[in-house]
């Protein structure tokens, strides 16, 4: 497979899960230890982003184990039906230990939301990933968590401060506040918060914070716009990009 080219989720998913992984090198960017890997089962190869708990820097408002979250992030837009975060599991035989492992997404780095929200085309999925960090509770949505894949798919990445049962959201994408939220993706939301909760989201948050995003859900769609900031708290992350 080539690295570009993006393989079907069940493949990626049982690449993550089985492949035999290599450390290629340390992402820099990232405030927590992250790393490259190259996973390969069968022949096959793809690259995968490494997020162990063993690197995280320790948070007075977050538990230990924030990849949990980045799991539960993929649990969540797969459950929306949302395409919007890359395949994402999590191993204990990690060459760090327990952590997430997630599709590395080959894109246009020197795009991000500040310059993808100017191009029209880039709306629809924009406002969906907006929708996705209200529901989830994002705490730290920047410009550079969204990616423009090579093949125009525009993704979410770095959720692990999210699904805080106090409101945490902080984010970027602001843009569309006032606006009334698309039919469909209030429909989504109303059968996410109908329906028994995704088994997965069980299994790696706190029942609190499972009821919570759910809460959260039904309140969008009961609002049906995407809200304005609140002026009682701090809506924007930092650093923004």
């Amino acid at each position: 497979m080539s690295e570009d080219q993006r393989p079907p989720a069940a493949e990626a998913l049982t690449l993550l899960a089985r492949g035999q992984v290599e450390l290629s090198g340390r992402l820099p960017w990232s405030s927590n230890g992250t790393f490259l890997a190259e996973l390969c089962l069968d022949g096959a190869t793809m690259r995968a982003v490494y997020k162990p708990l063993r690197g995280e820097r320790p948070l007075w408002d977050f538990p230990d184990g924030l990849y949990r979250r980045e799991v539960a992030a993929y649990a969540l837009s797969a459950a929306l039906g949302w395409d919007l975060v890359p395949e994402t599991i999590s191993r204990d035989d990690g060459p760090y230990g327990p952590g997430s492992y997630q599709r590395f997404v080959d894109a246009d780095f020197t795009q991000h939301y500040f310059t993808l929200i100017e191009d029209t085309r880039h709306h629809v999925a924009l406002r969906a990933v907006a929708l996705f960090d209200l529901v989830a509770n994002n705490a730290d949505r920047k410009s550079g968590h969204c990616l423009l894949a090579d093949d125009g798919h525009i993704w979410g990445i770095d959720h692990g401060l999210c699904f805080a049962v106090p409101p945490k959201l902080r984010t970027v994408m602001w843009d569309f506040a006032g606006e009334t939220i698309d039919p469909a993706l209030l429909a989504d939301l109303a059968r996410l918060a109908t329906a028994p909760p995704p088994a997965a989201l069980v299994e790696l948050l706190h029942d609190q914070e499972v009821e919570a995003t759910l809460a959260r859900a039904a309140a969008m769609v009961r609002g049906a716009r995407f809200p304005d900031p609140d002026p009682d708290r701090r809506p924007y992350p930092w650093p923004m990009v």
